[in-house]
């Protein structure tokens, strides 16, 4: 694909954790911004993180909702081999079809495990819904899978990275995100104004202003972020943005 196509393109996704360890505060997630790191250096738009609690109706809800509004749904948590590991099957209703022991799964245990210590509980993690592709992982063998547009995948962050990191390779990807940071050197409310009319003008470009306490010393400053698939458009914003800056500060310090 010519990078003006993928420029054209316009590839999407969502996070959706599941879990109520989450919601609780007693493990913290560390898997959102991975991934949205991991999304932005593939060329896919992150647009939407929603965390639900181990219910099978909310996981449904939530699943249903997001793989008709995004180009592709990743699920993490709750694919273990305990009762309250309920993704698999709520994935499998959201996508209407049948769940059950997938040999394939059963194969990839039985790299790491021997045929008799497949209990009833490590049996729960080969439950593959029907006409789902695997996820592997090389760190516990046990895989994820891949239904329509939903990746459903493990909590555990390093399980999570080796199966993203597999997945990604077979999806479609658009124009990589790239950005520019400026040191705004000012309040916010001196360049609020000029910020914006810069903003008007790059439609294909998003600006934020983000306050961020230096911790080497200085106190708070202010960054300002540019982002942009279109890099002429990305350094034409930034320019006219450290035009604005400095036409300020010259005035700051005539006053």
């Amino acid at each position: 694909m010519s990078e003006q196509a993928k420029l054209e393109k316009n590839i999407t996704a969502a996070i959706l954790v599941i879990g109520d360890e989450i919601l609780s505060g007693r493990t913290k997630d560390q898997n959102i911004g991975f991934i949205a790191d991991y999304m932005t250096n593939v060329g896919i738009d992150l647009k939407e993180v929603r965390i639900v609690p181990d219910i099978e109706e909310e996981i449904i809800t939530a699943v249903n909702a997001l793989r008709h509004r995004y180009t592709y749904v990743f699920t993490t948590g709750g694919i273990g081999p305990t009762h309250d590991d309920i993704t698999a099957d709520s994935v499998a209703k959201a996508m209407g079809v049948s769940i059950d022991v997938d040999e394939r799964a059963v194969e990839l245990l039985l790299t790491r495990l021997k045929r008799e210590d497949l209990n009833e509980a490590r049996l729960r993690m080969c439950r593959i819904p029907k006409g789902a592709d695997l996820i592997t992982n090389q760190i516990s063998a046990a895989p994820g899978f891949k239904i329509g547009n939903v990746m459903v995948m493990a909590g555990v962050p390093r399980i999570m990275q080796a199966m993203l990191a597999n997945v990604v390779e077979t999806l479609e990807t658009g124009a990589k995100m790239i950005s520019e940071t400026l040191e705004a050197g000012l309040p916010e409310g001196a360049y609020a104004k000029g910020l914006e009319e810069v903003d008007k003008q790059y439609s294909d470009v998003s600006i934020g202003s983000y306050p961020h306490f230096n911790t080497s010393g200085g106190g708070f400053k202010n960054q300002i972020v540019l982002r942009s698939k279109n890099l002429a458009s990305l350094k034409a914003a930034t320019a006219d943005t450290q035009a604005m800056l400095d036409a300020l500060q010259a005035a700051r310090g005539n006053a």
